[in-house]
């Protein structure tokens, strides 16, 4: 039976667990406005998702 010749300290423990996703999130274009979005999601812009309006959005104050 293998045993550890030695104990693995928690700054080596931690960082061996924290790389196991090292890749971003896909990233998807709304079909309603065109911004991006991640996908499954509602978009935070105009409230669609899956073709209907899912949430109410106020409209944003431009600033000039």
């Amino acid at each position: 039976m293998a045993v550890p010749k030695k104990r693995v300290s928690k700054a080596r423990k931690h960082s061996r667990r924290a790389n196991w996703k090292l890749t971003l999130p896909g990233i998807v274009t709304c079909p309603q406005c065109h911004e991006p979005k991640l996908p499954h999601r509602v978009c935070a812009k105009c409230g669609y998702y899956d073709g209907r309006q899912a949430i109410e959005v106020e409209a944003e104050v431009k600033k000039a």
